[in-house]
């Protein structure tokens, strides 16, 4: 139950960061619509593999516990 909560919160850490930076992207006056939206899909493409980096480590640790 701990790892489970200790899981949800990092994935909550995660996309709390992508919100920001999307705010960022959009707020900087600088960027053109195209960089906008080719720095908004690096942000999400970014997102998605740190959900699964924790997705990874959890199961790893899941499995290790398991086996003990």
């Amino acid at each position: 139950q701990e790892g489970f909560q200790a899981v949800e919160e990092a994935k909550i850490a995660v996309r709390n960061l992508r919100r920001d930076a999307n705010e960022a992207a959009k707020k900087d006056e600088t960027l053109t619509e195209d960089a906008e939206k080719e720095c908004l899909e690096k942000i999400q493409k970014l997102t998605d593999e740190m959900i699964k980096k924790v997705e990874a480590v959890a199961a790893e640790k899941e499995k290790e516990i398991m086996t003990v």
